[in-house]
């Protein structure tokens, strides 16, 4: 049995009488086409079924209708290597993938190692290789100045996703400082004074605007900080439970604890149990985040919504329309967190 052969731009072109140059022009929304003439190449692209390549669009001018995205090489893989997962990657991919589709874009997802003497390279590699329209970068990399400055000095349009510092590219934000405080305030409000914070991994600027929110929540209340009760973490289970030993072996333990991501929280709270603590009777736990996981925890655990998918939708669609219209982006877009309360949290005994 023969394999049906593909239907190509000579083929819709043969079939309106036209040149494969003006069918491009069409499938590319080019100038130079009159509505008589869109309608007729239109007619035969349907008629024959035709999908457009990306090597056939690209013929229609500069664009190569690829996003780019860049995510830390190391703590995905060992995500995936662990069998956990990865929630923020699937949350990105689902946000931008699904966004690129609405304009006829594809998102690629590259691993390069923040921690390598060869980023740069890798980054270079891998726009050598696709040149991408535009870029989206993931933290660590959206604070990376190594990055920004190579796509930058590159000509290359790109998205810095959680970060809020001033500088070239799109910045695509939620205010984790203001997250954190208003976390720990739901704390306060519930009676807790005792409130341990898990810190993130200080390589993200992220964690520092997280336990600025923290902090500043403690002091509003006129609270002074406990240095035995902010534990240092890199946003792993394992943080969560080392944190949780130390913190139950001081006098007074604390009796609420925010972690600084979602599988922090799950360290936490898996490391209570055998220690004699029961929650939230004994111990109130907050996450960052809010991945499936913590609605299906026992208890299950109240957390910051981070908004993955919705920045970045955002982001790609930031460089696409850059792309089209022939802008530089450098322009600061702020996305809304939520704040989701569950069984993980009560009044302190």
């Amino acid at each position: 049995m023969h394999q049906k052969r593909a239907i190509t731009i000579k083929d819709v072109a043969a079939e309106a009488g036209v040149s494969f140059q003006t069918v491009s022009r069409v499938i590319n929304n080019g100038p130079n086409v009159t509505p008589a003439m869109r309608e007729r190449v239109m007619n035969a692209v349907d008629k024959l079924g035709y999908v457009p390549s990306l090597a056939a669009r690209r013929l229609g001018g500069s664009r190569s209708y690829l996003v780019l995205a860049f995510n830390d090489r190391r703590p995905t893989l060992e995500g995936w290597q662990s069998r956990r997962g990865n929630d923020w990657v699937d949350q990105m991919l689902y946000g931008g993938m699904l966004k690129c589709a609405e304009h006829g874009y594809r998102m690629l997802f590259e691993l390069v190692d923040s921690h390598s003497d060869a980023l740069e390279a890798q980054v270079r590699a891998a726009i050598s290789a696709l040149h991408p329209d535009g870029v989206i970068l993931t933290p660590p990399h959206s604070d990376d100045a190594r990055i920004t400055e190579l796509l930058h000095q590159g000509g290359l349009t790109f998205a810095r996703l959680g970060s809020r510092r001033e500088g070239e590219g799109f910045a695509v934000y939620m205010d984790d400082e203001a997250a954190a405080r208003a976390a720990t305030k739901y704390l306060l409000d519930l009676g807790h004074t005792r409130i341990a914070y898990i810190e993130g991994h200080p390589e993200y600027a992220i964690s520092g605007d997280r336990l600025r929110g923290f902090r500043g929540a403690i002091e509003s209340r006129g609270l002074a900080i406990r240095p035995e009760y902010l534990q240092p973490g890199d946003f792993t289970y394992e943080a969560g439970t080392r944190a949780m030993a130390t913190l139950a072996k001081l006098d007074p333990p604390p009796t609420a604890v925010l972690a600084s991501s979602d599988e922090v929280a799950l360290g936490v709270l898996h490391a209570a149990a055998p220690l004699g603590l029961s929650i939230p009777r004994d111990l109130s736990i907050v996450s960052f985040d809010d991945t499936p996981t913590m609605r299906m925890s026992v208890p299950s655990l109240t957390a910051i919504r981070q908004p993955i998918a919705a920045m970045t939708a955002k982001a790609a669609e930031l460089l696409i329309e850059a792309k089209a219209k022939g802008l530089e982006g450098s322009s600061r877009h702020l996305l809304p967190f939520e704040f989701i309360v569950r069984d993980s949290t009560a009044q302190p005994r």
